[in-house]
């Protein structure tokens, strides 16, 4: 079975740093990227950042490009959002997901096969 599993959410204060990890398993295509996404209260669910797991290329929705990084580790089949300069704005539930490479870096949630439960982010201001 695939499994993800996100982790690393908690209360910051803004300005402050958190950093989110992704635990996968199960997958049975070879080349795949992984997302991250996130809904605040009221709003819909939306892209974050994903990553390609063949070479590491990226993508990042346009509010948090200089704040946050996201990497992976294949051998640990864990990826990882780092998230710096939070703001109140960030406060959503993330969550990590995961499609094939063909489709190409993006955040077009139906092309997304798997998904995990998610891990709360709060920044206070």
């Amino acid at each position: 079975d695939v499994q993800l599993q996100a982790s690393g959410g908690g209360l910051v204060q803004a300005g402050g740093s958190l950093r989110l990890s992704c635990a996968t398993s199960g997958f049975t295509f070879d080349d795949y990227a992984i997302g991250w996404f996130r809904r605040a209260p009221g709003k819909e669910r939306e892209g974050v950042s994903c990553i390609s797991s063949s070479d590491r290329s990226t993508y990042y929705k346009d509010s948090v490009k200089d704040r946050f990084t996201i990497s992976s580790d294949n051998a640990k089949n864990m990826v990882y959002l780092q998230m710096n300069s939070l703001k109140p704005e960030d406060t959503a539930v993330y969550y990590c997901a995961v499609q094939r490479a063909s489709y190409g870096l993006g955040f077009d949630q139906r092309n997304y096969d798997y998904w995990g439960r998610g891990t709360q982010v709060t920044v206070s201001s």
